[in-house]
């Protein structure tokens, strides 16, 4: 098996904390860790267990399991030679062939709402009796830092039975190792581990992280060692090794139902985003390092809660999501831990009423899933979006006298377009950008079954759209009208914002024929087999490639990078303009899904990722697991692009 840094496997815990790694073992990024804990679900994420080395002997000599990466550049142990095989079916699982003829298999299964890791190490088969030896790292940090050698770093652990206990430092949470094996105290510091994905994003990339002790286990063919980590002691610890290898089996049968429950990778992996936040749920944007933002948050839900069945879901998380209404405004971002949340963003709510009428006209055929009090909430939550938003709110955002939305203010970012370098907005877009537009009249739309006052408005608006932002021109739309609040300007830049006018919300904005050119000029100048590009390539201030440090990949994200969430939109653009029928919809499927679909296996393992470059061969990068690129995969899948058994049927009649 040719083993590759770049897969990563991830295995969340359902309350904002993970496990992760990549396929080979080595830790490349400081994000990498066996036991990463929300102590603020789903936000205050501690890196407790870094990694592991594990390490056999059956008689000839230590054999190693495993492979570190050290600066300068320096791999060892050789354990990544002998992987065979590898699996995310139930849950990471690795193959191990050693010389000496042991096949070792080791697994990592994380329970859902507990964060406990259960790790095992299974002799498959071996020549007689095996000593496994596993010796844990352990720091205690915040997610986003590094750790580094220090006199205050505490060694010394507590027992308990099978049970324990290291807490280096005083104010985090445990890290407690349960165990059916043998511990030997033998404090060590592992010094300089290097992680190249830092090290390639222009960061700091060196870690120490300290080493206590090690854990053996004498094993005969067909034995397994199992030892399980958690971050808190509330549970007895186990008395016996029995107690240790009942609790482990208690984990595994209960994943492994609660995964095979779900009928596809897809659905399976939807669930990792799907987090606490305090009484109620909320969407992680993205592993290893996004929280729950808010726009991510009701875009992805779309694929990972309506198009999967999750309505309850659906509904305890927009309820949830309407108490931070301020404004007529909901966060864009909650913050890692003891700020306000920010509410920079225009989009973020009127997502957020998207969504909220979609479950609103789902629900009309389950009645099981809102009762009167919480469907009166919902559309007067629409209700309090939409009218702060006409009348007027923060960052410059009003209904015009055209019926369109302006937001922004000059030097601000709001739409999803936000990145800054410094205090310079990359893609400012201030004044009427075109998705906004898209939004906002979808968002009359909704409003408008529990008022129909707006209807005046959504006809308005329509009207106005075509005026102001059709280019006959080049057969697209503009980008911004009215840029910097300036009436009658326009930025014309071939952006993939304007094909949210054709797909991707429930409403269309421009008749059929407009549709068929827009789509076919995104088609042409944007569309990767990864998503859209975000500028095309003609345009000034193209950048095909996301790399470098900070500052250049922050210049990048919106001037070329592909967005795989946005093959959504456009897949449904296309189909409509096809003309929706189970021919055009298998057509899509091979297109636009397809290629996306194949992506499950190239970096973050049954996932897709956050972003791509622009030029060829479309790298992936930025996070790995993104939660609105998933979505609005599934979304697809399951909704715009399904095809039933009896289309089918009559299609081949």
């Amino acid at each position: 098996m040719t083993v590759d840094d770049n897969r990563e496997w991830l295995e969340a815990d359902g309350l904002g904390g993970f496990a992760s790694g990549s396929v080979s073992g080595v830790r490349t990024r400081r994000y990498h860790a066996l036991l990463l804990t929300a102590s603020t679900p789903p936000i205050g994420r501690i890196v407790l267990v870094n990694g592991l080395d594990a390490w056999i002997d059956a008689g000839a000599g230590r054999e190693a399991l495993t492979t570190q990466h050290y600066a300068p550049d320096v791999s060892s142990p050789d354990g990544i030679s002998r992987i065979t095989h590898f699996t995310t079916s139930p849950w990471p699982t690795w193959e191990l062939q050693t010389a000496s003829g042991c096949r070792i298999v080791h697994d990592v299964c994380v329970e859902r709402h507990t964060g406990r890791v259960a790790l095992s190490w299974t002799v498959a088969e071996a020549p007689g009796p095996v000593a496994i030896v596993v010796r844990p790292f352990i720091s205690g940090r915040d997610y986003h830092a590094l750790h580094l050698m220090n006199p205050d770093f505490r060694f010394e652990p507590a027992r308990s039975g099978h049970r324990i206990v290291f807490k280096p430092y005083s104010g985090l949470p445990p890290a407690v190792f349960e165990s059916d094996g043998e511990y030997k105290h033998q404090p060590f510091w592992y010094r300089n581990f290097l992680y190249r994905a830092e090290q390639e994003r222009g960061l700091d990339c060196q870690e120490d992280l300290g080493a206590p002790g090690e854990w053996t286990w004498r094993l005969n063919p067909g034995e397994r060692a199992v030892l399980i980590l958690a971050a808190s002691t509330d549970a007895d610890a186990p008395a016996s090794a029995d107690d240790v290898v009942r609790l482990f089996e208690q984990i595994t049968t209960t994943e492994r139902l609660r995964r095979t429950a779900a009928s596809d990778r897809l659905l399976r992996s939807a669930a990792a985003y799907i987090v606490k936040r305090g009484a109620g749920d909320t969407i992680v944007a993205g592993y290893p390092w996004f929280t729950d933002w808010g726009r991510d948050t009701f875009i992805a839900m779309r694929g990972l809660c309506l198009a999967t069945g999750r309505l309850s879901q659906a509904r305890d998380i927009l309820l949830q999501w309407s108490t931070f209404i301020a404004d007529g405004l909901l966060p864009n971002r909650f913050p890692d831990a003891g700020e306000q949340p920010e509410f920079n963003s225009v989009d973020a709510s009127l997502w957020f009423v998207i969504v909220a009428g979609e479950l609103l006209e789902r629900a009309a055929t389950r009645p099981d899933v809102l009762t009167p009090d919480q469907h009166a909430q919902l559309q007067a939550a629409i209700e309090s979006i939409v009218s702060r938003y006409a009348a007027g709110t923060r960052f410059g955002i009003h209904a015009d006298e055209d019926g369109l939305l302006a937001c922004g203010l000059v030097g601000s970012q709001v739409t999803w377009m936000d990145a800054r370098v410094g205090d310079r907005a990359v893609t400012p877009r201030v004044g009427k950008p075109v998705e906004v537009q898209a939004l906002w009249l979808n968002a009359l739309r909704f409003a408008a079954v529990g008022n129909q006052d707006w209807l005046v408005w959504l006809e308005r608006g329509r009207r106005s759209f075509i005026d102001r932002f059709w280019n006959d021109e080049t057969g697209m739309l503009a980008d911004v009208v009215d840029v910097n609040h300036i009436r009658g300007t326009r930025d014309n830049r071939c952006r993939p914002n304007q094909v949210l006018a054709v797909g991707g919300l429930p409403l269309p904005l421009v008749d059929s024929m407009m549709a068929a050119r827009i789509v076919s000029g995104v088609e042409h100048y944007l569309l990767t087999p990864m998503g859209l590009r975000s500028l095309a390539s003609f345009e000034a201030g193209y950048v095909g490639r996301y790399e470098g440090g900070v500052d250049a990949r922050d210049s990048a994200y919106h001037q070329g990078t592909v967005w795989p969430w946005l093959m959504g939109p456009f897949a449904e653009a296309w189909v409509r303009v096809q003309g929706d029928t189970p021919g055009s919809r298998q057509e899509a499927r091979r297109l636009f899904l397809t290629p996306l679909l194949d992506h499950l296996d190239t970096a973050g393992v049954d996932h897709v990722s956050e972003i791509a470059d622009g030029d060829a061969p479309h790298t992936p990068r930025g996070c790995p697991f993104q939660a609105w690129s998933l979505g609005e995969v599934i979304r697809l899948d399951r909704d715009v692009l399904r095809v039933t058994d009896d289309e089918e049927r009559a299609d081949l009649r």
